[in-house]
């Protein structure tokens, strides 16, 4: 008996193995406590104590964590290797749905709905908390996985309307900033974007989409991740309702861990 009971243990277990394996999200089945968006450059010399901040943030399993790279200072001799229009313009929008007549680096938006400096892991961890504790934290599930050629994403119900946007990451970067502020410096990026897409509208209900995988399969892009965000009337970007993230099979992940860490910069305004 004990041996058939074994036996049939085996097979459920070899038979969940490939979804196992397929499902790479650093916080696969849990909801994660909070969204953390950094918008940086390589050519702006506040934001390298930022970047090393942000590792902190992106080795946490419980956190989103993205980091924009912005264009706009490429002007100053070095051009941001992983920045784009794109990356620039959801910060932009960003600004409007604040009330802000401009940006700034190293900028963290948590959770769509406020601002800051992004050079205290402590302060952004703490105003996830605060947001929670007042009723602003992730509301709605949001689950996706990799299943062959296929991105499935899943959203539960709630209330109100939403935008589905996906947004895909390079894991970790490395650059040798040869001209510019940062001259000389050898700097690490992390969950750094690579595209943003809209691809559906969530209206309170379940939800379920499938999207084309091979996206994932272009070079450095290591994963993506799922937000669940409202806009204002302007279409701008507001409160995050739910999000997750994935990690692609062939990403090479490395060991997840909080390290502790703060640091204090200059705001290029």
């Amino acid at each position: 008996m004990m041996v058939k009971r074994l036996v049939t243990f085996l097979i459920v277990l070899m038979a969940a193995l490939p979804a196992m394996a397929e499902d790479m999200s650093p916080a696969a089945g849990t909801t994660p406590s909070g969204v953390i968006e950094l918008f940086t450059s390589q050519g702006c010399i506040s934001c390298p104590p930022a970047d090393k901040v942000f590792e902190s943030l992106a080795k946490n399993p419980a956190l989103v964590a993205l980091s924009y790279h912005v264009d706009y200072w490429n002007y100053r001799g070095w051009r941001d290797t992983l920045g784009s229009s794109g990356n620039t313009a959801r910060q932009y929008a960003y600004a409007r749905s604040f009330g802000r007549s401009g940006v700034y680096t190293p900028q963290a938006v948590v959770n769509g709905q406020m601002q800051m400096k992004g050079t205290d892991a402590a302060h952004l961890s703490g105003e996830l908390n605060t947001l929670k504790q007042q009723g602003n934290g992730l509301t709605v599930k949001v689950s996706a996985a990799i299943k062959g050629d296929e991105v499935l994403i899943n959203l539960g119900s709630g209330s109100g309307k939403a935008d589905v946007v996906v947004v895909y990451f390079t894991r970790k970067k490395d650059v040798d900033v040869l001209k510019g502020e940062n001259k000389g410096k050898h700097l690490t990026y992390w969950n750094s974007v690579k595209d943003i897409q809209s691809v559906g509208l969530w209206r309170g209900a379940d939800m379920h989409l499938t999207l084309p995988s091979k996206v994932l399969r272009t070079e450095d892009c290591d994963g993506f991740a799922v937000l669940l965000q409202t806009s204002d009337a302007n279409g701008d970007p507001g409160k995050i309702l739910g999000a997750t993230m994935v990690m692609a099979p062939q990403a090479n992940q490395p060991q997840n861990g909080l390290i502790n860490a703060s640091a204090t910069s200059d705001t290029d305004e």
